[in-house]
């Protein structure tokens, strides 16, 4: 069984940063990507930001690009998510997940996901 575990959220003012983290534990598992999600309350789950590990390319949605950087290492199963310039907006659980599809915006392909860990942006 293979078990994601995020850390790292909290509550934070609005133009400040938080780092999330996640890491991979269990049985080994090869993954095509790892990935965020968010979701706020009466919202659906969206995608935030992933990384591929074949060229360690990067993508993210348009509300974050500028603001978050995803950084991680295949080796480890680890994936970060650096959040600068946090904006109310930017409050929801966020959740980490790896895909071995290459199909990497939609919440469906993923086949392993964290609990989620609560980011609050105060304004």
């Amino acid at each position: 069984q293979v078990q994601l575990v995020e850390s790292g959220g909290g509550l934070v003012q609005a133009g400040g940063s938080l780092r999330l983290s996640c890491a991979a534990s269990g049985r080994t598992f090869i993954s095509f990507a790892m990935g965020w999600f968010r979701q706020a309350p009466g919202n659906e789950r969206e995608f935030v930001a992933a990384i591929t590990w074949s060229g360690a390319t990067t993508h993210y949605a348009d509300s974050v690009k500028g603001r978050f950087t995803i950084s991680g290492t295949n080796a480890k199963n680890t994936v970060y998510l650096q959040m600068n310039s946090l904006k109310p907006e930017d409050t929801a659980v966020y959740y980490c997940a790896a895909t071995r599809s290459t199909y990497i915006y939609a919440a469906r392909r993923y086949e392993y996901w964290g609990q989620g860990t609560q980011v609050t942006v105060s304004s």
